[in-house]
């Protein structure tokens, strides 16, 4: 088994620079307080007329009371759940929100279901928020990780429409800062993520090349173990529903568009929206996925530190999904708490905070005009990431002798 370098015992307590400290108090406080305000404002879950507003949420909460109705498998048939979300909402919405989960997400889905909907909405997300937290302040190594998870703009995003972009967060992150010292949790973690399979894809591959076995076998187990248990609970009805309908998903989404290409921020939806054609833009897709993939393998296979490997591995599930919303993107605060925590053990590099800031802002400009520019800020991530294992590798080589002892702790 190939070895890998566990988390350094604990970060040097430098001080937090204080442009950094500052901007992301000032935006934790206004997400923190947003939705309050939002609610009595009847911004957010109710409008004025006491109606529904329409949104993601709906669609869950629509398909668990089809399940306690004893109708799992039509959960999957958009024209049946609309239904429910209509009585649910009071009101009429152009469109659908589908279910398009495997089935083991119905699990929470009905657990949701058995409360009124306003309070299925915010208790779903104070409580899916609280791993992601735990998760956020673990990578960071310090309390100010609570901070920067909450100081995040697409936690707006993500709760403004009362998605699961906390959960796939906390998954994903807790997978890779569980797995060098606890492989078995790890590995649980990953199971759970089959919950979105798009997001586990490059997790197997990567497994494999660097030899972790407990993870890789602990994972296969729960998923099906998770997998067996939707199926005794929702009936095999519900799983030949799923797989009926997931062409028409794709159809929807990937060659209609019906979900409008601004909205993802994947090299495939971004060809999509320039005017590219569905075969152009798997072509883009296909070459960057392998692109990933190699430099993953590579990467897991070398002496790079281990927050390096991580961080790259969670950056890459973002680049090699055709299907990305910016709730998904929650998924960008693993990456962005592993270089934080470099930064704040060893110092940042000069230009460092200003990209994160950068990627930062082009969220911002999403969330304010639509232009669909999150790729953007998931490459500045990601080349923050290979700027740290460049560095590292140079540092390494044999040819330079005279590398000072403080950046020699801070790369290995």
């Amino acid at each position: 088994m190939a070895a890998l370098p566990s988390h350094s015992t604990a970060p040097v307590e430098n001080a937090i620079p204080k442009a950094l400290f500052n901007i992301c108090f000032a935006l934790f406080v206004i997400n923190a307080s947003f939705f309050p305000a939002a609610y009595l404002s009847h911004w957010w879950i109710y409008n004025t007329n006491g109606q529904g507003i329409p949104t993601d949420f709906v669609n869950v909460w629509a398909a668990g009371r089809m399940v306690i109705e004893g109708l799992p498998a039509l959960a999957y048939d958009w024209d049946l759940q609309k239904q429910v979300e209509l009585e649910v909402l009071k009101q009429d919405f152009v469109g659908y929100f589908a279910w398009h989960y495997p089935p083991p997400f119905l699990f929470v889905a009905t657990v949701l279901a058995q409360f009124p909907y306003s309070v299925a909405f915010v208790g779903w997300m104070s409580v899916s928020i609280l791993p992601y937290l735990a998760v956020m302040r673990a990578i960071v190594g310090r309390a100010f990780g609570l901070v920067l998870a909450v100081a995040l703009p697409m936690v707006l995003n993500n709760v403004l429409v009362g998605q699961n972009g906390f959960l796939t967060a906390a998954l994903i992150g807790g997978t890779l800062y569980l797995l060098p010292t606890r492989p078995v949790l790890s590995g649980i973690c990953l199971g759970l993520l089959t919950y979105k399979p798009q997001y586990g894809l490059l997790f197997p591959i990567v497994l494999i090349a660097a030899g972790q076995w407990t993870v890789f076998f602990t994972a296969a187990i729960v998923a099906v173990i998770v997998g067996m248990a939707s199926w005794f609970a929702f009936g095999s009805e519900s799983w030949q529903a799923f797989l009926d309908w997931l062409p028409m998903f794709s159809q929807a989404f990937l060659t209609e568009g019906k979900a409008p290409w601004w909205k993802m921020h994947s090299v495939f939806s971004l060809v999509r929206y320039f005017g590219g054609t569905e075969h152009l833009a798997w072509i883009f897709h296909w070459i960057v996925t392998g692109a990933v993939v190699a430099g993953l393998v590579a990467l897991w296979r070398s002496s790079v530190r281990y927050s390096l490997k991580a961080a790259s591995l969670a950056v890459g599930t973002l680049l090699t999904t055709p299907y990305l919303f910016m709730y998904d993107m929650m998924v960008l605060a693993i990456p962005v708490g592993y270089i934080v925590r470099i930064g704040l053990a060893s110092g940042f590099r000069a230009y460092e905070l200003p990209a994160l800031g950068c990627a930062l802002i082009l969220i911002v400009i999403f969330m304010l005009s639509g232009t669909p520019v999150g790729l953007g800020a998931t490459l500045i991530v990601a080349g923050l990431v290979l700027a740290r294992c460049r560095l590292r590798r140079a540092i390494a080589s044999p040819a330079v002798s005279g590398v000072d002892a403080s950046v020699r702790y801070e790369l290995n």
